[in-house]
């Protein structure tokens, strides 16, 4: 075995005078390097804590308060208003200027305490306007000009990652008519009028009955909760879920479209695990700043982002984070290896990485019993992921080896089949999002927090975890991880990391198992329901290059809007008829806040929709249709945000009413309703790491999703720089109604229809406009 030639820290023989202890000096100084990294990072920690805990003043101002207070003994000036002399009278000690100088100081610290309070309480007042989000883009009131000044006086200076957090506001709860009311307007475009009748009934009953009664439970959280909707999402929507989190909850994220900075497979992988340690270390310190221009963004989620995992449970599922490890897991070939990622204190080197996993891959032995399609377990139904874990994996070597599992920063699968997009190669983008969705079903650690996926072309990608947090918190860490690896961390000539090979690290080690038959046989049952699963997914990858973001904006509109406008165009184009359509907005503006959802099929957006389809329809009237149908999309998506929308308020009434056993028929229809059209745009956070202008081939393809509904449609959008726009739709091969490849073609459809209303004149994209019709309406598989 490799281990067995590595330097052991200590040797010892046993003599008639004695041992004769030998101790290794490297070993010993790894040890005293590594307890000094820890002790750093443990003041580090602190003194972040003790900034964020008194923003948005600063330790230093207590000083300047004491010294103030400690001025006005010999001044004779009493600004406590006899406070301090109050104080020092109850003091038990003898000396009276030690009592004089200990009341000062002790009224000084509690004056300090109380500005804190109040400069924190203000900012909190002032983050909760929310005007500017509703003003024209490119247009500011005075009002927002007086706000905005006012914000950047009390945010003080240099502020940290969590500084924002005591000053959020806390998500509001909408009152009842209106929420009722928003929901009544959305789906009274897809009821008939008996439908809507019937909905109306139901929603005026409720409202009159039994909807006071649960708002006062839910007032009483959002006071006493940090966020009223955040725990409840996370426990109900992600973890109670029992069936399978492969395609249903787990999504991805692509690498490059157009470079692969090298082709060798352990040489990038290197650069982005130690990317990956550097943005890590970057999120200890508190160095990233989480902010829509002044507006800071809850980072709660980011507090999760490594050293976690979802733990499988009978009933429900549950989080679990550790503090920092300072080990990844490796899978390759079906062995699970286990690699150290620090060495003397350090994070190991880019090369010292391409070294350990240039081992990895040349091992050549291999997987043990059971090994091989292990992992097929967290792709399956999540109750008898649970038992056999209990059963099999809770003593023994088997736990060992899942703890390493489990408490790694993050799982690494070193994959063996080349993928990524190719422009002469017809579903290579179907190809690479199906690879990064669900894999082989047995070669991705669905349950980590993320799963980075290297293959052999130099391609990666990543696979996340749902429930710990959403897609832009994962995509925020992707956008850094790319930009350091390219223009940061850079290759050799031959491809290699740059830097020295360390041969001196010792080897990964082979985690070891124990897999009985019974085990082996509940390994094949998750694997065979998730192979059913994956084997369904109809993907199809898109780039839309005819144009982007530059050209709508010179139309005046929201490219958001624009898109999802061709969406609707598009559904009704592909099924014939409009269907409830989610689109997933933010609302991390409050404390503790994930998404709330927008409900796209709005009555503007069908009166739109039929008016395209309407040959006797003119132009003008489209465009007319199309601008109040966009505006309206906007306001919505800024009621999202801002706290007032429709879902997560009905979600968690919903389930009040089944704590106090109430209930409710309008709640359980509303709850019930399936969304055939989901969709959500991939947002661009920090487009300072790379300028596109001047490297126009480094843009990322964003991510994807598996389909919500079984006869309906996943849409993931990416709006890249100002003349690309890349879709990633899913449906089911299962379904007779949906075909993804036939949705995209819609799409395309749609875009250059919308944009003939804005340029109808000599339109050089007429010719790009061609809509391929499947023959006997037959999916491509």
């Amino acid at each position: 075995m490799a281990e067995a030639h590595q330097a052991v820290g200590f040797q010892f023989t046993v003599r008639p005078d004695g041992v004769d202890l030998k101790l290794s000096q490297d070993v010993i100084k790894n040890i005293y390097l590594s307890g000094v990294t820890a002790w750093k990072k443990k003041a580090i920690q602190f003194k972040n804590g003790v900034l964020a805990g008194v923003y948005p003043a600063c330790p230093s101002s207590w000083l300047i308060v004491v010294i103030a207070m400690m001025s006005s003994l010999y001044i004779r000036v009493d600004p406590s208003l006899g406070m301090i002399d109050a104080i020092k009278d109850n003091l038990p000690l003898s000396n009276k200027s030690t009592r004089a100088v200990l009341s000062a100081i002790l009224f000084a610290t509690g004056l300090w305490l109380f500005l804190i309070y109040l400069l924190r309480y203000t900012l909190k007042a002032l983050l909760s306007y929310h005007g500017w989000i509703f003003e024209s883009h490119g247009r500011m009131s005075t009002s927002t000009k007086v706000w905005l000044s006012l914000v950047k006086m009390f945010s003080g200076r240099r502020p940290l990652l969590f500084s924002f957090q005591a000053s959020l506001p806390r998500l509001p709860v909408p009152r009842v008519d209106d929420t009722i009311r928003r929901y009544l307007e959305s789906v009274h475009p897809l009821l008939d009028s008996d439908q809507y009748d019937q909905m109306e009934v139901l929603a005026n009953d409720f409202k009159n009955s039994k909807a006071a009664q649960l708002q006062r439970f839910l007032i009483l959280k959002s006071y006493w909760a940090t966020n009223y909707v955040s725990d409840w999402w996370e426990e109900y929507i992600y973890l109670r879920g029992r069936s399978p989190i492969m395609v249903n909850s787990n999504f991805y994220i692509m690498d490059l479209l157009y470079v692969t900075p090298t082709h060798r497979q352990a040489a990038r992988a290197g650069n982005v695990v130690h990317a990956m340690l550097q943005y890590r270390r970057k999120l200890e310190r508190g160095e990233h700043m989480r902010a829509l221009g002044t507006v800071p963004m809850c980072s709660t989620q980011m507090e999760r982002m490594f050293n976690t995992t979802r733990i499988p449970g009978i009933e429900t599922d549950i989080v679990q984070h550790l503090a920092d490890r300072k080990h990844l897991v490796v899978y390759h070939k079906g062995r699970f290896f286990k690699v150290w990622l620090y060495t003397g204190g350090r994070h190991l080197l880019p090369s010292e990485l391409e070294t350990q996993f240039q081992r990895i891959l040349n091992d050549n032995s291999e997987p043990q019993p059971g090994e091989l399609k292990l992992a097929a377990l967290t792709a399956g139904h999540r109750v008898p992921w649970a038992r056999t874990r209990i059963k099999h994996f809770s003593h023994g070597v088997n736990k060992v080896s899942l703890d390493a599992i489990e408490s790694a920063a993050f799982f690494l699968t070193l994959d063996d089949e080349p993928q990524g997009y190719d422009p002469a190669k017809t579903n290579s983008l179907d190809s690479y999002a199906k690879s990064l969705l669900h894999g082989k079903c047995y070669d991705r650690w669905f349950d980590k927090s993320f799963t980075l996926i290297s293959y052999p072309n130099g391609k990666i990608g990543i696979n996340a975890e749902h429930s710990w947090a959403d897609a832009p918190i994962v995509g925020h860490m992707w956008e850094y991880i790319l930009a350091t690896d390219c223009f940061h961390l850079g290759y050799t000539e031959e491809g290699h990391c740059k830097g020295d090979e360390n041969k001196g690290l010792p080897y990964p080690t082979r985690l070891q198992w124990q897999i009985t038959k019974e085990c082996q046989d509940a390994i094949g049952t998750s694997y065979l329901w998730a192979k059913q699963i994956a084997d369904d997914v109809d993907f199809h990858g898109y780039l839309f290059t005819e144009f982007g973001k530059g050209l709508i904006k010179k139309c005046r509109t929201s490219p958001d809007a624009f898109i999802q406008l061709a969406l609707q165009l598009a559904q009704f184009r592909d099924q014939g008829v409009f269907c409830l359509t989610y689109e997933s907005s933010m609302t991390r503006m409050f404390r503790d806040g994930r998404t709330e959802t927008v409900r796209s099929c709005t009555s503007e957006a069908v009166a739109f929709v039929r008016a395209m389809e309407d040959p006797s329809g003119t132009n003008a009237q489209r465009l007319a249709l199309f601008r109040n149908a966009a505006d309206k999309h906007q306001n919505m998506y800024r009621l999202a945000m801002t706290g007032s929308g429709i879902d997560r308020h009905l979600f968690c009434l919903y389930i009040v009413s089944k704590y106090l056993g109430i209930d409710s028929q309008f709640l359980e229809k509303v709850l019930s309703e399936p969304w055939r059209l989901s969709t959500s745009q991939t947002p661009q956070q920090q487009l300072n790491l790379i300028d596109i202008n001047k490297f126009p081939k480094y843009v990322g393809a964003g991510g994807g999703f598996g389909p919500v509904a079984d006869d309906g449609y996943g849409v993931s959008y990416i709006i890249i720089g100002e003349d690309l726009i890349t879709f990633h739709i899913s449906s089911k091969f299962s379904s007779p109604d949906t075909d993804s490849y036939r949705f995209g073609q819609h799409i395309q459809r749609a875009m250059l229809d919308i944009k003939r209303l804005f340029m109808p004149e000599n339109d050089k994209l007429e010719q790009h406009g061609e809509f391929v019709q499947l023959k006997n309406g037959k999916k491509h598989i």
